[in-house]
């Protein structure tokens, strides 16, 4: 199954929710891939630290689409290992910046989806972080991807711009991918004792948005994982915070529409 994490505002918890439901994936069993399509790379630095300039990263899949080559390398060719049994990552690139208009001028909005489909034979989940931005990486995963994970950060700002979303995704689904299904809404940094984020989620609520249990919780303990580069299912199995990430996670499993790789063929 192929997840894209989407939030056109940045802050949200994006990489963290994209990167720890992988590593939950991964610690059970399920061959797992991160894509990191942000060119900031923080999923690639949180799963796998600094990278040398040999390192592959997905700007060399995306430049080999603008090239005429008789024997491309296979899309796998540019995934790098974590430390972790059964999570590997493709690794974001500040060349993407320099290779995005190229990209787009020459129309390879469906090279990721091409390249996602054939990683898909190898992997049972695979979960792409994007850019803050409606762009053309975030179109092409959105393009790529069978569901999309939307966080929310319980701001007022998140919530005006949850209806402009909405229509993207809906936008993307009638255009260029009827497969695509909204998974849900990742309420994260909730504090329940507070009463903005409680009507904020309330909200969402009252309007019958898709919003997913549990919420997760803010905590320290994010800022300590991101530090030591280690997904809080490695860091602190037993904090409050992972046990959400671990429950958010069986309810996504559970949902009806689930497939893997496993039983797609069935």
């Amino acid at each position: 199954m192929r997840h894209v994490v989407f939030n056109q505002k940045g802050g949200v918890g994006k990489s963290t929710i994209a990167c720890n439901l992988a590593a939950i994936s991964a610690a059970r069993g399920a061959r797992t891939l991160v894509v990191d399509l942000d060119m900031q790379g923080n999923s690639s630095h949180y799963l796998a630290g600094d990278a040398d300039d040999d390192t592959p990263t997905i700007a060399g899949f995306f430049e080999q689409t603008l090239k005429f080559l008789a024997r491309p390398k296979a899309p796998a060719e540019f995934v790098v290992a974590t430390p972790w049994e059964n999570l590997d990552v493709l690794r974001s690139s500040p060349a993407l910046d320099e290779l995005q208009g190229k990209l787009e001028s020459r129309h390879k909005i469906y090279k990721l989806r091409e390249g996602l489909e054939e990683l898909s034979k190898d992997y049972e989940q695979v979960f792409i972080d994007t850019p803050p931005a409606l762009n053309f990486y975030t179109r092409s995963a959105l393009i790529g991807a069978q569901a999309c994970l939307i966080p929310f950060d319980c701001d007022d700002f998140s919530r005006r711009a949850l209806y402009t979303l909405m229509e993207n995704v809906a936008e993307i689904q009638a255009d260029h991918n009827a497969e695509l299904q909204v998974e849900g809404i990742v309420v994260n940094q909730f504090q329940p004792r507070a009463n903005l984020p409680q009507r904020l989620v309330q909200e969402l609520h009252d309007e019958k948005l898709p919003v997913l249990q549990p919420y997760l919780s803010a905590s320290v303990k994010v800022k300590e994982s991101h530090d030591l580069g280690r997904p809080l299912i490695y860091l602190e199995p037993g904090h409050k915070l992972t046990k959400e990430f671990e429950a958010l996670f069986e309810n996504l499993m559970a949902k009806p529409h689930r497939r893997t790789r496993k039983t797609a063929g069935a």
